[in-house]
């Protein structure tokens, strides 16, 4: 059965609630970077708006009576305050949003005087430093944990919700057994993030387009550049390069994988050299204002096999079927349906598999609502909504026992069906270089 709200109280929200000057008959932009006078672009106070409108509907319809969270995607989605891509796994900001309040942001040092400057979507007063441990630098010992925790339950009395369950996201165990000592009930709020992220505005659909379009344009480069003689590690060069030029905020990481390292995948990059004849794909990875994409695309160099061209014209139906099924109102295990068996492509067991198949949520992180998979989808299905955002990957091993083709689409979903943004001709094997 699909997925149903939590709490009797509530009603399935659409992107239309939230947001009401979403036209789903106009077309997507990709607009500039520049904010101009004579078009609207993306309005960030609508999004920050938006977003937290998203926030409290989940947070009212679970139970909770607010949510604390370390994850940078949530604290940005919340609070729209980001200070760099470092801070991702270190666990050193966090922010509190109660049932009934404003969010609060404890950051690193004097990005809270920053922040108090030049982020007026969080009031001054609750701009404020922290720090506790850094995932065990400090010890516990220090009480710095103690003293945090014993802040976010005098704000929790303050705002009325103490009697309520906290959901959290990920934290440091001591932080977590301060506020259990207080006797704060912890429960889960990844889940309640994950609902409110899970549909995306007007704003966040364009940010991602525009995402999108970056990478389109490096892949151009990617195709020119694509020459035996060049190494993997130089094409990821590349693409940091003009990725960081175009404009983006942080570049996670870029696949690159050729010849014989294609089958199986590894999903990383080496210093391998291209030679003529060989497959190769990639994966870009990387955010623009915060959204991310996920877009792999495969080439041959020069010419193209047999076997190549035979697991290509595979994953491509694949991904096809996959799309075509793609509507509000369709549970997740019918689109499950249309990827290959795990023995399909030569692997003993859907986990062995999981991760060259399936489709995966995508927004401020990499892996959001929807994941579907031959894994998950058939005992957990849930159903589309318009809104929705995510992106489709098929794989398919060839018979030469090297190479394989890898295809990745990001699609919304649309009252028509699914819209693809990922626009790098991917319809048949594109060969770069041909002699």
């Amino acid at each position: 059965m699909a997925r149903k709200p939590e709490s009797p109280r509530a009603r399935p929200v659409t992107v239309d609630d939230v947001d009401p000057r979403y036209r789903w008959d106009r077309p997507l932009q990709a607009p500039g970077h520049t904010q101009v006078d004579f078009e609207e672009r993306v309005d960030f106070r609508r999004l920050h708006a938006y977003r937290l409108g998203r926030a409290r509907q989940a947070l009212a319809a679970s139970g909770l009576g607010a949510v604390l969270v370390f994850d940078q995607y949530n604290i940005r989605y919340l609070s729209g305050t980001v200070i760099g891509e470092w801070a991702r796994d270190k666990l050193t900001r966090w922010c509190l949003l109660t049932g009934t309040g404003e969010p609060w942001v404890w950051d690193f040092g004097s990005a809270a005087r920053h922040h108090r400057l030049y982020t007026p979507q969080i009031p001054a007063k609750q701009s404020l430093a922290g720090m506790v441990g850094m995932r065990g630098a400090v010890s516990p010992k220090a009480g710095l944990f103690k003293k945090a925790a014993q802040e976010i339950r005098d704000i929790l009395k303050a705002e009325g919700v103490a009697g309520l369950p906290l959901g959290i996201d990920v934290v440091e165990p001591p932080f977590l057994f301060a506020l259990q000592e207080l006797g704060v009930e912890v429960r889960d709020g990844q889940q309640v993030m994950l609902e409110a992220r899970m549909l995306k505005s007007q704003d966040e659909l364009t940010l991602l387009n525009m995402a999108a379009a970056m990478v389109d344009g490096v892949y151009q480069d990617i195709f020119e550049a694509l020459k035996p003689g060049a190494r993997e590690n130089e094409i990821v060069a590349l693409a940091n390069k003009r990725l960081y030029e175009m404009g983006s905020d942080s570049v996670e990481a870029i696949n690159a994988i050729s010849g014989e390292r294609c089958s199986p995948h590894p999903h990383n990059f080496t210093d391998r050299i291209i030679r003529p004849g060989d497959q190769a794909f990639f994966d870009i990875i990387m955010s623009f204002v915060g959204y991310r994409t996920c877009y792999y695309r495969t080439f041959s160099v020069g010419k193209a096999t047999r076997p190549q061209l035979g697991a290509y014209k595979k994953a491509r139906e694949w991904m096809d079927e996959a799309i075509a099924l793609i509507k509000p109102g369709l549970t997740t295990d019918k689109i499950a349906r249309a990827f290959p068996k795990a023995q399909d492509i030569g692997f003993d067991s859907e986990m062995a598999a999981f991760g060259l198949n399936f489709c995966h949520g995508i927004g401020l992180g990499l892996h959001e609502r929807p994941i579907i998979s031959r894994l998950n989808s058939f005992d957990d299905p849930m159903e589309l909504e318009a809104g929705m955002m995510f992106a489709v990957e098929t794989y398919c091993p060839a018979t030469d026992g090297v190479s394989a083709a890898r295809i990745e689409e990001e699609v919304i979903v649309t009252p028509g069906g699914a819209q693809i943004i990922t626009l790098f001709p991917a319809d048949e094997l594109p060969i770069a270089n041909r002699y």
